[in-house]
Formats: C-alpha cells, sequence, structure tokens
C-alpha cells in the first residue's frame, strides 16, 4: 500500500475500534453518533477516492477498495461507505463535494442509507446524477441490523451527466467488499470460539463434526473473498465492472446465507447475545445482501449475459471474467 493508503487504513482501525460501543449504541437508539462521524471527517476518510485537485485524499483506488472492506470487518453502523462512493460520483460528474454524511441511492424513491442524518443526498436517476440537500421525510425505516433505511422526498440541488461507473455498480460494489470484510470476521470469531470453548474436557476445534463445519464456513469465506476481490480489480483496472459486480454479489449472497448459519449453530446461543459481536455481522450480511440490487437482481443480470453470450460466447464470457 501508499504511505497515505497505509496511513489512513491504520486510521480507519483505530476509529472504529475506539468508537465501537458509542457507534453501536447510537445505531440501536435511532440516535446520530455526531462525536463519532466528527473524527471520521476530521481523519479525511470521506475523501479518500476523491483526487487531490479536487480537494480530497487521492489514494489509489484498490486501496480506497480496501478501507471499504475494513468498514465490513467492522460491521460499522455509520454510511462511510456510502460517502466514499457519493463524493467519488460527485468528483466524476464534476459536481461539489458533499458536507457531511451522503444518503446514496439509486433512484428518488429508494430507500436511504442513513438518509434522516444525511445532510447531502446523491441520487440517480437514468443517465443523471443529482446531489441536493432540501428533502423531506416520507417514511422512516430501519433494516435487519437496526440502522436507519428512509425513504425521502427529494427538491432542488444540482444534476450532471453521470461519468464513469454508475451509482448502482458502485453501491452494490461496495457492499459486495463490506460483506467479504465481515464473512472474514466472522470466520476468525468462530474459529476462536470452537478453539477456546470446552466441552467433555476437549475445545469443541478437536471434534471432526466442528472441523467439517469449519471447513465448509471458511470455503464459502473464501468464495466470497475471492469474489470481492475480482470485483475490486475490475474496478481499479477499467475491466467489465457490471459483470463482476453481479458475479460477486450473487456468489456473496450465497455466501452469506450459508456461513451465517454454519457460525450461528457453532456459536450456540452466545452468538445471538447483545454483547456478542456475531450478532451485528450477520444482521449487517443479511441486511446488505438486499440493498444496491437484491441477490436475486443480480443473478438475473448474470443470466442475462449467458443469455446473451449464446453457445459459442458463453466460455469465453466465463474465463474473460
Amino acid at each position: 500500500m501508499s504511505e497515505i493508503g497505509t496511513m489512513l487504513a491504520d486510521t480507519a482501525e483505530r476509529l472504529f475500534a475506539s468508537h465501537a460501543d458509542a457507534i453501536d449504541d447510537a445505531a440501536r437508539d435511532g440516535r446520530w453518533p455526531a462525536a463519532a462521524w466528527a473524527a471520521v471527517e476530521e481523519s479525511g476518510l470521506p475523501l479518500a477516492l476523491v483526487p487531490e485537485e479536487q480537494g480530497g485524499f487521492g489514494v489509489p483506488a484498490g486501496e480506497a477498495m480496501a478501507l471499504i472492506r475494513l468498514t465490513g470487518r467492522h460491521a460499522l453502523a455509520l454510511p462511510l461507505a456510502e460517502t466514499i462512493i457519493g463524493n467519488a460520483l460527485l468528483a466524476a460528474a464534476g459536481l461539489p463535494l458533499a458536507e457531511g454524511p451522503i444518503g446514496l441511492a439509486d433512484g428518488a424513491q429508494a430507500r436511504v442509507p442513513w438518509g434522516r442524518f444525511a445532510q447531502t443526498l446523491v441520487y440517480a436517476s437514468g443517465a443523471d446524477l443529482h446531489r441536493c440537500s432540501s428533502r423531506g421525510m416520507a417514511t422512516e425505516g430501519s433494516n435487519l441490523a437496526g440502522a436507519p433505511r428512509d425513504i425521502l422526498s427529494f427538491s432542488g440541488g444540482e444534476s450532471r451527466a453521470a461519468a464513469g461507473a454508475s451509482l448502482l455498480e458502485l453501491g452494490a460494489l461496495a457492499r459486495a467488499l463490506q460483506m467479504a470484510g465481515a464473512l472474514e470476521r466472522v470466520l476468525e470469531l468462530t474459529v476462536e470460539h470452537v478453539s477456546t470453548r470446552v466441552q467433555f474436557g476437549r475445545p469443541l476445534a478437536k471434534f471432526q463434526a466442528i472441523q467439517q463445519e469449519l471447513a465448509k464456513l471458511a470455503g464459502e469465506v473464501a468464495a466470497a473473498s475471492a469474489a470481492a476481490d475480482q470485483a475490486a480489480d475490475a474496478y481499479v483496472g477499467g475491466g467489465d465492472l457490471g459483470f463482476a459486480v453481479a458475479v460477486a454479489r450473487a456468489r456473496i449472497g450465497e455466501a452469506a446465507g450459508k456461513a451465517n448459519g454454519i457460525a450461528h449453530q457453532l456459536h450456540g446461543a452466545i452468538g445471538f447475545t447483545r454483547e456478542h459481536a456475531l450478532h451485528r455481522l450477520t444482521t449487517a450480511l443479511w441486511a446488505w445482501r438486499d440493498e444496491f440490487g437484491t441477490q436475486r437482481y443480480w443473478t438475473l443480470a448474470i443470466g442475462k449475459r449467458a443469455l446473451e453470450a449464446g453457445r459459442d460466447g458463453y466460455w469465453p464470457m466465463v474465463v474473460a471474467a
């Protein structure tokens, strides 16, 4: 990693860890963790993908993707990933950068992550990207993890033709990276639990049945990580981002369902308690799986590509991806 990328990653790790309790408590109570967000903004993390000449940090794209993945490892209950992506979209379209957290939405009637607290709204409509700071609350809601997901009404603001990757693709890429990060942490927690939990005089990890389930869990996490890496590489290298994101979201969504089940089974009841980190990760995974396109949406996108490729083009499409 570059010096700036390493510095941002280290800073993010410290921030997320030191403010974890305050952020989680605020999310459960429907409050905005102002102090935690102020620390995040002061660090410059929301501008990671914005070029230096436009007022950002100009972090290499691959390192910014790693930062988004890190928010998944912490199941971070803040719209940092959305704000990183939103500012990158605004910069690419030549629109002013946001002040404060961004509410990111694909379409004007989408459920906006942390919409009630967003100071700037960025949404796509056709080929245009819109930026506005005036909105009205239509319906307050929350996702499975308890984080705000609100339907808002928009008014005023500025719009430009979107440039580069679409909001939907970048939002879906962010969720894929976050899910991969969360799954990697789920695996770590599960290995730690079965290695230290003793039954019948020996650690759970010594039982063959537990080892088999761990192997299944590790396989799903490895597949999810590889799919996320592929999608990030497509973004960094200018590849077929739409197809890479579709593959990542379909495979990671499948992995999340299987991995969550295994992890909770091996943890037992303790994994569902408020004090344990597992349930924050698994509920976030279930929620993220349906945002910026559901698993069904992205699976159908792969099927459409396969049909368009036809019999002779199918295998070249697979190996090219």
